[in-house]
């Protein structure tokens, strides 16, 4: 038994991941923090510029992200002014869409992330980056299993 730990503490694909995660996302957040902004926030803005009125799910699908992280944020980002509700037919699906500071507060985010974005490159090596990019397009492919 005792192997099999050893093994599973020194090679678990998860728990490696999820560590760099949690360096990464901290090296954004760090750069970000400035803004009162954190890189999950800057994704959904991100998002929501890129497609517009968007429904929640739509942006869930995007980011691989649960409803209720989704919901958290954006109603924390609505009170702060950054998103809005779009008034839809489903009353349930409450569309919404990125207001005016929220496009200022992206392009204000833009040197930040930038930054952070390059130092990140450092950390991990160009090489592990285009990997992690090759492998996020394999995993896209991916059907969902319930």
């Amino acid at each position: 038994m005792q192997a099999i730990i050893d093994k599973i503490a020194s090679e678990c694909v998860a728990v490696r991941l999820r560590m760099v995660n949690r360096v990464i996302t901290k090296i954004y957040d760090d750069a970000l923090r400035p803004l009162d902004l954190k890189v999950s926030q800057m994704n959904i803005l991100v998002a929501a510029a890129k497609l517009g009125p968007v429904r929640p799910v739509e942006v869930c699908e995007q980011l691989h992200l649960d409803v209720s992280t989704l919901s958290r944020n954006v109603e924390r980002m609505k009170m702060r002014g950054w998103l809005e509700v779009v008034p839809d037919e489903d009353g349930r699906s409450q569309p919404f869409r990125l207001t005016p500071n929220g496009r200022k507060l992206l392009e204000k985010a833009v040197p930040a992330w930038n930054h952070a974005q390059q130092q990140v490159k450092e950390t991990l090596g160009n090489e592990f980056v285009e990997q992690l990019n090759q492998a996020i397009k394999r995993v896209s492919k991916v059907p969902e299993v319930n």
